[in-house]
């Protein structure tokens, strides 16, 4: 069986974007997740216990599952080996790119790695959309930053009018091409967007937590704010396997606003042995196949998370991978592309 991965997300945003707010949320947020997070600094991130903000190599245990450490930029491997060790028991680790490196820098850095333990979970940018042209012009880096993102959260959307933020959508999906982008208020997205959060044992899932309560809505105004920036999830699942052709034409042209996919995708034919847990992030794919759990059905079972998607058209577009009986089925080189999205032995490394 493959060894279940931690997801580390990179989070980039400039001064004032509202960065270290949605920091905060996400770790108010965790509930019975357990969080890394790597940053400069303890500065900004409201949290009581962390009283040695500044100290760069230090580490501070937090009370609802969270551990932060301070690090500089030359430290990050190092600890990424420390927080991805089994006994951290963590289930996600979130990197603040501000003042560390260069974000793309960053998720090189994570694609680079051959820890076996983590897996890229995307770039999130923050952006202002109060001041989106006035931090452009102070920081031309934006139109460099905005490109490689994997998701835009467009903060502060509450603190324009209709038509600015129609603009600054405009400007940010023209300069972030594929990249998901979703507005918020407070820095309130849902975790789920990034990372499957976990339910604490004896906890229902979708209940009010105590947090929840404690918490409720950030800011002066927001008792009348949505709590979340909004997303969907589909669920699929399909007793006949799937074409690998058509399944990697499906996932070479993911549809505007489909961010996360994760599940297991049964093959066939084209490889009988082996089940393939898919991962994918904005624009990062990776397969890992495994054998086949005795006695276990064999299904692909995928489950699709992002913003403003079609749930019917891509049931359709799922449906159209099935193969349909012996007549149907895949060519002897079918399976070419998805091996390329296999992670690769160390003599052969393998980024996308």
């Amino acid at each position: 069986m493959t060894t279940q991965q931690i997801p580390v997300v990179v989070l980039a945003g400039f001064l004032g974007a509202g960065k270290t707010t949605l920091l905060n949320h996400v770790l108010r947020s965790a509930r019975g997740t357990r969080i890394g997070v790597m940053v400069n600094d303890f500065g900004d991130i409201g949290i009581d216990a962390m009283t040695v903000a500044g100290q760069v190599g230090s580490t501070v245990s937090l009370g609802n599952g969270c551990l932060c450490c301070a690090v500089d930029a030359s430290e990050l491997d190092e600890y990424l080996e420390v927080l991805a060790r089994p006994a951290s028991r963590l289930d996600v680790i979130v990197i603040e790119a501000s003042g560390l490196a260069e974000p793309q820098e960053l998720v090189r850095m994570v694609l680079a790695s051959e820890n076996e333990r983590i897996v890229y979970g995307g770039l999130v940018q923050v952006v202002d959309a109060a001041e989106f042209s006035a931090t452009r012009q102070r920081h031309p880096e934006t139109d460099r930053h905005l490109p490689i993102a994997d998701l835009v959260v467009v903060n502060k959307a509450d603190r324009v009018s209709e038509d600015e933020l129609r603009d600054v959508h405009e400007t940010v999906r023209g300069l972030a091409g594929k990249a998901v982008v979703v507005d918020a208020r407070h820095g309130r997205i849902d975790p789920e967007l990034l990372f499957d959060r976990v339910v604490p044992e004896g906890e229902i899932e979708g209940q009010m937590s105590i947090e929840d309560i404690l918490y409720g809505e950030d800011g002066e105004d927001a008792p009348h704010a949505h709590p979340h920036a909004e997303y969907e999830t589909v669920s699929l699942a399909a007793a006949a396997p799937l074409d690998p052709r058509r399944l990697m034409a499906f996932l070479d042209s993911r549809p505007e606003g489909l961010y996360r996919i994760k599940g297991f995708v049964d093959f066939g034919a084209a490889d009988p042995a082996n089940r393939y847990t898919v991962h994918a992030v904005g624009r990062f794919l990776r397969f890992y196949p495994e054998p086949w759990p005795e006695g276990e059905e064999r299904l692909t079972q995928l489950v699709l998370i992002g913003s403003g998607v079609d749930a019917a058209g891509l049931r359709k577009e799922l449906a159209s991978c099935e193969l349909n009986g012996p007549q149907d089925a895949p060519d002897e080189h079918g399976m070419w592309g998805v091996l390329r999205y296999v992670q690769r032995t160390e003599e052969e490394p393998d980024e996308s």
